[in-house]
């Protein structure tokens, strides 16, 4: 046997990570064998919304855009964790004392992300002065 019991369960995710890589490598392949050739001082200039660039690429921006990303990132990242929940909370009994301690367990994961999100509201993180 190729695999061993204790690895059959990961197969799936291997087949996934190969399906994906060849999936770029095609894709990169592809876009240079069937891409455009064209080449000339218009095609080579930065694209910025069909206009001329004007000004440098090194331009400060105010950290709010960042901060404003971290949130977003945040949320994110929560809603990933709350999908693997989902799938296992429905598989508990109704009820059961391990039902409850797993819904308490992210009713806390999702409290501390509401508060932290109101704390940073109060404090005027989000204020586009």
């Amino acid at each position: 046997m190729l695999l061993s019991a204790g690895l059959t369960g990961y197969l799936p995710i291997a087949i996934l990570i190969v399906m994906a890589i060849i999936f770029a490598v095609v894709n990169i392949i592809g876009a240079g064998l069937l891409g455009p050739k064209a080449r000339g001082e218009a095609k080579n200039q930065t694209y910025e919304s069909g206009m001329k660039p004007v000004g440098t690429a090194r331009k400060r921006f105010n950290i709010r855009f960042y901060i404003v990303a971290m949130t977003f990132l945040v949320f994110d990242i929560e809603i990933i964790f709350l999908y693997p929940w989902a799938v296992d909370f429905t598989q508990l009994a109704p009820q059961s004392s391990e039902s409850m301690l797993f819904f308490g367990r992210i009713l806390f994961f999702i409290l501390t992300s509401i508060i932290a999100y109101v704390y940073a509201w109060k404090k005027g993180v989000f204020r586009w002065d």
